[in-house]
């Protein structure tokens, strides 16, 4: 970043010149559709790991679509039985399965250009774009949100209060009261997800006479 830029931040951050707004991001919370996912993987690493099932969920006008839900398997040569445990996927379990390429050409028509929401979404577009990446397909340029960050946004700001530097979706689904009955499955965790993120919105709401899609990432 050069000096000039670093001013023009500088500025930005203490308010004395205005932010462009991103036109992308220019529409009310109600217009926008976000697509709502969750990955369950072999592992936690981003190169030797690999992704088992993609769960989506649409949420638009502040309804989530339960009519339109994303959920595919993936056959991967890569398998990790430690994983079993969080996951529950089984090779023998999964029927109905398909090529990482297949699934990950669903996904794409599935999102279009919505807004990804996710719970520590890097996790998530990372591994997606790592598999996009082996199959010779671009990488996704989708704005995305995460319900971890957001979710810190609404809590009050006091040197009375200590907060976590991090917290988990059932930290989330604890505090909101989510039912957890389908946790570690895709779109179960896609599920938990969109509701928090609709409580989540209702709290920042009261920040604003009108609430837009570039507030949420300011």
């Amino acid at each position: 970043m050069s000096l000039k830029e670093k001013f023009i931040q500088s500025l930005q951050i203490l308010g004395i010149l205005e932010v462009p707004i991103d036109e992308r991001l220019n529409c009310s919370i109600e217009s926008t559709r976000f697509v709502v996912l969750d990955t369950e993987t072999t592992g936690f690493n981003y190169t030797d790991d690999r992704i088992l099932c993609i769960g989506a969920i649409v949420l638009e006008n502040g309804v989530i679509d339960l009519q339109n839900v994303f959920e595919h398997y993936i056959d991967q040569e890569h398998f990790d039985k430690s994983s079993v445990q969080i996951h529950g996927i089984i090779r023998s379990d999964v029927l109905d399965h398909k090529s990482e390429i297949e699934v990950l050409q669903l996904f794409i028509d599935y999102l279009g250009d919505s807004v990804i929401v996710a719970h520590h979404t890097k996790f998530d577009v990372t591994m997606i774009n790592n598999a996009l990446e082996r199959n010779g397909l671009p990488k996704l340029t989708n704005k995305c949100l995460d319900t971890a960050v957001l979710y810190k946004r609404t809590l009050i700001k006091s040197n009375l209060l200590q907060h976590k530097d991090h917290y988990t979706l059932d930290d989330l689904a604890d505090k909101f009261d989510i039912s957890k009955k389908d946790r570690h499955t895709a779109v179960g965790d896609a599920y938990i997800t969109a509701i928090a993120f609709l409580k989540i919105l209702k709290k920042l709401k009261g920040k604003h006479e009108k609430m837009m899609l570039y507030h949420l990432f300011r």
